[in-house]
């Protein structure tokens, strides 16, 4: 692959990094550092780790100035619906971010660009790099245009399984899931499962565990429901 343009990811994202390096280390993962055991180079933990708290922080912000009427554990529990692995990695998926993930030849053969642990990862690290880089109002207005653009939808895929199932109760309707395929090497599976209404298949989706694919089709069936397009 070869070098990404970073400039081009910063038209994507709505924000001109002053130093650009700190965008490259923020999409540079600890397998691309050990593979270059010369020229030694940082990767986005660090940058992460302080993302994730400017996360937590900016997303407890606006939940309290904007959910008045709830209580502190509907506040947790809204705030952990948003900041969950899945969340995360559909917006990076969606901003293109696996393109510009440097990564070591294994990683990137085996899947590392649509992993959605290493995309979550991003989402905190860029947020990280932008807040050392400008501070925490580019910070908040990236995480206000991409996270917090349409709570409604994305909160759908915390309680999925157990929505869908209620929904379904309501309406007498049975609900099932089958598991449809599992392909990967042991240490990273990936598992696609079917959600089922009646005995027809309405949506499916994949995860790294069976419960992880039955929750990813959950929510898919969700969103066409929402749609009531079945």
């Amino acid at each position: 692959m070869n070098k990404p343009d970073f400039h081009m990811l910063e038209e994507t994202i709505g924000y001109q990094f002053r130093d650009i390096n700190r965008l490259i280390t923020a999409f540079t993962h600890t397998s691309y550092t050990n593979e270059r055991k010369i020229n030694k180079i940082e990767s986005y933990e660090r940058s992460e780790f302080l993302g994730d708290a400017i996360l937590e922080f900016l997303v407890s912000e606006y939940l309290y100035e904007h959910y008045k009427n709830y209580k502190e554990g509907e506040l947790t529990k809204l705030r952990a619906s948003l900041v969950c692995e899945f969340t995360l990695s559909q917006i990076s998926k969606n901003l293109g971010f696996g393109s510009y993930v440097l990564l070591s030849k294994g990683e990137d053969q085996t899947g590392g660009r649509e992993r959605s642990s290493i995309m979550c990862d991003l989402f905190e690290a860029l947020l990280g790099a932008i807040y050392l880089d400008g501070g925490i109002e580019p910070g908040r207005t990236f995480v206000h245009r991409f996270l917090l653009d349409d709570i409604e939808t994305k909160v759908l895929f915390y309680d999925a399984k157990s929505t869908l199932q209620e929904m379904m109760q309501k309406e007498g309707r049975q609900l099932t899931y089958v598991q449809t395929g599992e392909k990967g090497p042991d240490h990273n599976k990936l598992y696609t499962s079917e959600v089922c209404i009646d005995g027809a298949a309405i949506a499916s989706g994949d995860g790294a565990s069976r419960k992880a694919s039955e929750q990813t089709a959950a929510y898919n069936a969700l969103l066409l429901l929402k749609k009531k397009q079945v």
